[in-house]
C-alpha cells in the first residue's frame, strides 16, 4: 500500500506540472573528458536544477527527434543534489534520453550523458565498439569528473549515485552494478533465443579472441553506483547467475511489453528482474511500449525520413498500439523517480 500511495502521489504530480505548465527549464553544460581508455575524449551533455538565468535553447533536436529546452550555462542550484548517469543503446548517443534528463534536473537530480565511442551514432569504429568492456568505464570516467574538479562538482552529492541505461545501455548499467559477462554462457543462451542482442554482440564482439574474453569478464563494478535502473535491456543471457545474485544494490528493470526487433522481455528483462535477488530487483512492463519508447520524441513525417536514408529504421518512432510516447514517457519517469525516492528518500 504505501507504494501504491507513493506512485499516486507521483502521479499526481506529473499531472500538476502538466495543468500548471510548472516545470522549470533546466540547466545545462557540455564538457569533454580525457580518458586514458578512448583514444579521443568522450563528450557529455549535463542537465542540472539552475536558476532562472542562462542562455535559452533547444539541444537534441533535428530532423527526425524534437529536442529539450534548456538554459546554458545557468546558475546551478545551491546545495547537493543526487547524480543520474545514462547510457544509451548499441548505435544512440548521449540525447537519447534527454526527456528523461530534463524531469529529473527539474525533480533535483544532476543528469549527465555521455556518447559511447564505437557504440554510438557520431562513432561506428568497429574496435571501439568491440571493447564493450569500456562502456561501464566510461560511466565511471563521468562519476570521476563530476565528483572531482568539475565545474558542478559542489552540486553533486557522491553518496547518491545513480545509473540509467537503455537497451545496451541497460547491459553497461548490470555491468556496473557488478553483473559478470561470461562468453560462455552468452554463446549458450544465443543458441536458444532469437533476441537480437545475441546478433548485435556477436557480430561486434570478438567471441573467439582470449584478450576479448578476459576483458570482458573482468569486474567493473562501481561501488560508488547506489541504485541502477535498466530499460528495456539486451544481452542479459551473457551474465553469469551467480554475479547476478550477487548484486547487492536495487535495480528496477522496465520492460517493453511489445516486440518489434526480437528482444523478448521473457529472455531479457523478465529473465534479469527473476535471477537479482528479491531485496534488489523491482520489475515493471509497459504493455504498449516498445523497445524505442524509451527515446525521444520522433516529429511529424520522421519515420518516412528515417525509412528514406536506411529501410527499417522507421521502427525507433514506433510504438505500441495504446498510448502515444509522451504518455509511455510519463509513465516511465514516474517509475523512475519513484525508485531514487524510495533509494533516497528526499
Amino acid at each position: 500500500m504505501p507504494r501504491l500511495r507513493s506512485r499516486l502521489l507521483l502521479a499526481l504530480a506529473w499531472l500538476l506540472l502538466g495543468i500548471t505548465g510548472a516545470s522549470a527549464t533546466p540547466g545545462f553544460r557540455t564538457a569533454t573528458i580525457e580518458t586514458p581508455e578512448r583514444p579521443h575524449p568522450l563528450t557529455l551533455a549535463i542537465w542540472y536544477p539552475a536558476a532562472d538565468d542562462g542562455t535559452p535553447r533547444v539541444v537534441g533536436d533535428n530532423p527526425v527527434f524534437q529536442g529539450v529546452a534548456v538554459r546554458e550555462a545557468a546558475t546551478p542550484l545551491s546545495g547537493r543534489h543526487p547524480l543520474v548517469v545514462l547510457s544509451h543503446g548499441f548505435g544512440g548517443n548521449r540525447f537519447n534520453q534527454s526527456w528523461l534528463a530534463v524531469q529529473l534536473a527539474d525533480a533535483g537530480y544532476v543528469v549527465a550523458a555521455t556518447d559511447h565511442p564505437g557504440t554510438s551514432t557520431f562513432d561506428r569504429d568497429p574496435d571501439q565498439a568491440a571493447a564493450l568492456w569500456r562502456r561501464p568505464v566510461d560511466l565511471s570516467r563521468v562519476i570521476d569528473h563530476l565528483t572531482g574538479a568539475a565545474d558542478l562538482s559542489a552540486m553533486v552529492d557522491p553518496a547518491r549515485i545513480a545509473v540509467i541505461g537503455h537497451s545496451l545501455g541497460g547491459w553497461t548499467a548490470v555491468e556496473i552494478a557488478g553483473g559478470r559477462f561470461d562468453a560462455d554462457a552468452f554463446t549458450r543462451n544465443c543458441a536458444e533465443t532469437t533476441s537480437i542482442a545475441c546478433t548485435i554482440l556477436a557480430r561486434i564482439g570478438r567471441l573467439s579472441d582470449p584478450d576479448w574474453r578476459s576483458q570482458m569478464a573482468a569486474d567493473l563494478a562501481d561501488p560508488r553506483v547506489s541504485a541502477v535502473i535498466a530499460l528495456d535491456p539486451g544481452g542479459i543471457g551473457g551474465f553469469t547467475q551467480a554475479s547476478l545474485k550477487g548484486i547487492t544494490i536495487p535495480v528496477l528493470v522496465i520492460a517493453a511489453g511489445i516486440d518489434r526487433i526480437h528482444l523478448p522481455a521473457e529472455t531479457e528483462a523478465r529473465r534479469l528482474a527473476g535471477l537479482l535477488p528479491d531485496r534488489s530487483a523491482d520489475f515493471h512492463e509497459l504493455p504498449d511500449a516498445a523497445h524505442f519508447s524509451f527515446i525521444g520524441l520522433c516529429k511529424p513525417g520522421a519515420a518516412a525520413i528515417l525509412e528514406r536514408e536506411q529501410p527499417g529504421d522507421g521502427i525507433l518512432c514506433r510504438d505500441g498500439d495504446g498510448r502515444d510516447r509522451p504518455a509511455l514517457h510519463a509513465e516511465t519517469t514516474t517509475l523512475v523517480l519513484e525508485a531514487l525516492t524510495t533509494v533516497w528518500p528526499r
